[in-house]
């Protein structure tokens, strides 16, 4: 059984660490490799209802949640990923669509320490221990490793969680399905980083949302200074395309495959 990261062996632990406290130089080479989506990117991998991603180039490897099924391991693969390499499982929320390839991936490497919403159900927990990793239950923000945090769960009904990456332009926020409202979630990551915001991308919720109320949360965006954005997943044309209307050159088209670094974020 992997160790919890403060080195007890104990597994629940939560905390929380601000990003704005000390840290050393903000991650350079972040490079975020969507391995799972509805929409396609790259031929030859697998589309489906859910979201997968890989975090690399900070301190450890990151998989960002596991997609519906076994075949966000199979594009992980086959995007020259080995899943031996991940270090650390970052689940948003418990809908089967983010969290239905872990079996999958953990028959493949089970080495890994896990990060969850600490709402997630007891059962689903003693699964997860089963397969003898170590689980970290995610109430408050909290650090995974150097510039990369959790929001801690928010939301209501659904709790969830997002990514915080800080790097050397600004902040990378990847979140998963956006339940608790992706406004919500962008101002919380704002608040813990208490810096400027250089990506959001990742599932906005936005499936059946009216074109107003898009707008207003274009407009959100813009105001709270978001350079580049990335949506997703829950997503669906409309929504897509209106961010593209309006953020033009800075909109980030993403499908299964697709490959982020920060050569991409001028």
């Amino acid at each position: 059984m992997r160790k919890a990261p403060d080195g007890s062996g104990s597994i629940g632990r939560t905390g929380r660490t601000s990003p704005t406290s000390p840290a050393g130089k903000a991650a350079k080479d972040l490079t975020v490799t969507v391995v799972y989506d509805n929409n396609g990117y790259r031929e030859g991998l697998a589309t489906g209802w859910g979201f997968s991603a890989v975090v690399g180039g900070t301190e450890k490897i990151i998989l960002f949640d596991t997609g519906r099924d076994g075949s966000a391991v199979d594009n992980m693969e086959k995007s020259g990923i080995e899943p031996g390499r991940i270090d650390t499982v970052f689940l948003s929320h418990i809908h089967r669509d983010h969290t239905g390839g872990l079996e999958c991936f953990l028959e493949k490497n089970s080495d890994v320490t896990i990060y969850l919403p600490k709402s997630f159900p007891a059962k689903s927990k003693d699964s997860i221990r089963g397969h003898g990793v170590g689980i970290v239950e995610v109430k408050e923000s909290l650090k995974i490793c150097e510039n990369v945090y959790s929001t801690g769960q928010i939301g209501g009904w659904i709790k969830e969680q997002s990514l915080v990456v800080r790097t050397d332009k600004g902040v990378v926020l990847v979140t998963g399905c956006a339940h608790p409202g992706i406004v919500e979630i962008l101002n919380t990551a704002r608040a813990l980083a208490g810096d400027d915001v250089l990506l959001v991308m990742g599932g906005f919720h936005l499936e059946w949302t009216s074109r107003g109320k898009v707008e207003r949360i274009i407009s959100a965006f813009r105001e709270s200074g978001v350079r580049y954005v990335g949506p997703c997943h829950c997503t669906s044309e409309k929504p897509r395309s209106l961010f593209e209307e309006r953020f033009g050159k800075n909109y980030i088209n993403i499908g299964a495959g697709k490959v982020i670094t920060m050569a991409d974020l001028q």
